[in-house]
C-alpha cells in the first residue's frame, strides 16, 4: 500500500514561492511511489479560530474538508513562508482549527501520528529558516513526527525557472528529495 501523502503551502498568493516549492516536494514524494494530494488552502477559506463561533455552530465545513484530507493521509509535505519571525496567520489558524476536536473524536485525531517534512522558501536571506523553527515546535507539540531534513531557499524571487523547477540543480534535488525522505519513511513505517 503506497503511503499518502498531502501536500500544501502557508499561502494564498497565486504566485507563491512555497506553493511552488512544495510541488517540487510533491513530485520527490510521487516518484518514490507516494499516492500525493495536493491541495491550497486558498480554496479552504478558514474564518478566525473562534471558539464562541466553534461553540455555536460547529466546525465551519472547510475545516472539516481539511482535517478529513489530514486524517486520509499518512504524511504532510508543508511548504511555510516565514512572517515575522513565525508562520503565517493562514497555517497557523487553519492547524488552529484542524486540532479542534469534533464530538466524539479523540484529541489531535488528524495530527498524531502523522509525519511531516517542512520547508520554506522567502526572498530573504535566510530563506524563511525562522519560521520553520516556529513550525516545528508547532508540529512537535500536536503530535507530528517532523523528519529533521528540512530545506530553506534564500532569495526565492530568482530561484525559480518560468516552468516552476529551481535553477539550481543541488536545490532541486534537495526539495526533492525532502518528498522522496517523507514517502520512504512513511512506507517503512507503514510496513
Amino acid at each position: 500500500m503506497n503511503p499518502k501523502i498531502l501536500a500544501f503551502a502557508g499561502s494564498t498568493r497565486i504566485d507563491s514561492y512555497n506553493k511552488t516549492l512544495v510541488q517540487i516536494a510533491a513530485a520527490g514524494a510521487k516518484s518514490a511511489g507516494a499516492d500525493v494530494t495536493y491541495i491550497d488552502l486558498r480554496d479552504l477559506p478558514m474564518p478566525i479560530f473562534d471558539q464562541d463561533l466553534e461553540a455555536q455552530d460547529g466546525a465551519p465545513a472547510t475545516v472539516k474538508q481539511f482535517k478529513e484530507l489530514l486524517i486520509a493521509h499518512d504524511g504532510l509535505l508543508i511548504a511555510s513562508p516565514e512572517y515575522n519571525s513565525s508562520v503565517s496567520g493562514l497555517l497557523k489558524n487553519a492547524i488552529d482549527w484542524a486540532s479542534r476536536p469534533a464530538p466524539g473524536e479523540a484529541p489531535l485525531a488528524c495530527f498524531a501520528d502523522k509525519v511531516a517534512v517542512i520547508m520554506s522558501a522567502s526572498p530573504g536571506g535566510f530563506g524563511g529558516l525562522r519560521g520553520l523553527v516556529a513550525l516545528r515546535s508547532i508540529l512537535g507539540n500536536i503530535k507530528v513526527l517532523v523528519l529533521p531534513d528540512q530545506v530553506a531557499i534564500a532569495q526565492a524571487h530568482t530561484a525559480f525557472n518560468p516552468d516552476g523547477t529551481l535553477k539550481d540543480p543541488q536545490q532541486q534535488a534537495a526539495i526533492e528529495g525532502l518528498g522522496i525522505k517523507l514517502a520512504q519513511t512513511v512506507a517503512k513505517l507503514k510496513a
